[in-house]
């Protein structure tokens, strides 16, 4: 593969980066290539020694993602990082979107456990207005003690969703290092 192949290559491959980013990088494969034919080397040994231009792209894009969950961390971008470790490789399939599917049921869930327990006092009511014989005080009462339950179910759930995200942000960081090259000891 020549320079021009390579560079191409590599370009079409991050079209999902802005044109300043992209130039950035494509400038620092030019050097790549400018210090290798310096050396002595042939653009086709430069090219091989760098490695598939599509996988340097998915690394480059996955790190692009994980740098922009790291400043917002939304919903979106949770995604698209989550997306972006797993076409690091084929095995992340299972290392990344299997804990993303759990711990999003758990988040889910204990939200969805939070706002049932706070809706039951509006539903108590409205069973006595519907069927006002079958009202029962123990009802209203044992509602509001699960509203209060509800409440603080909810309250965890804001403080568990921040550490649930950071924590699988700093999974995926881990991951994507550990894809990439391997972690490296001093």
């Amino acid at each position: 593969m020549t320079k021009e192949q390579f560079l191409k290559q590599l370009n079409s491959s991050l079209n999902r980066l802005s044109f300043d980013e992209r130039q950035d990088i494509l400038q620092d494969y030019e050097e790549h290539f400018s210090i290798g034919l310096e050396e002595g080397k042939t653009e086709e040994q430069i090219a091989a020694s760098l490695g598939s231009p599509n996988q340097i792209a998915k690394e480059l894009l996955a790190e692009y993602h994980l740098e922009k969950v790291e400043t917002s961390a939304n919903a979106a971008n949770i995604i698209r990082a989550v997306w972006a470790a797993i076409g690091l490789g084929f095995f992340n399939l299972v290392i990344v979107l299997g804990p993303f599917i759990g711990l999003v049921g758990v988040v889910f869930a204990g939200w969805a456990a939070g706002i049932a327990f706070i809706c039951t006092p509006l539903l108590v009511l409205i069973s006595a207005v519907i069927h006002l014989s079958s009202f029962k005080f123990f009802d209203l009462f044992f509602s509001l003690a699960l509203c209060g339950s509800g409440l603080f179910i909810i309250i965890g759930m804001f403080f568990a969703t921040k550490w649930i995200t950071k924590g699988f942000i700093r999974y995926l960081k881990f991951n994507a290092t550990l894809v990439k090259g391997g972690l490296k000891r001093d």
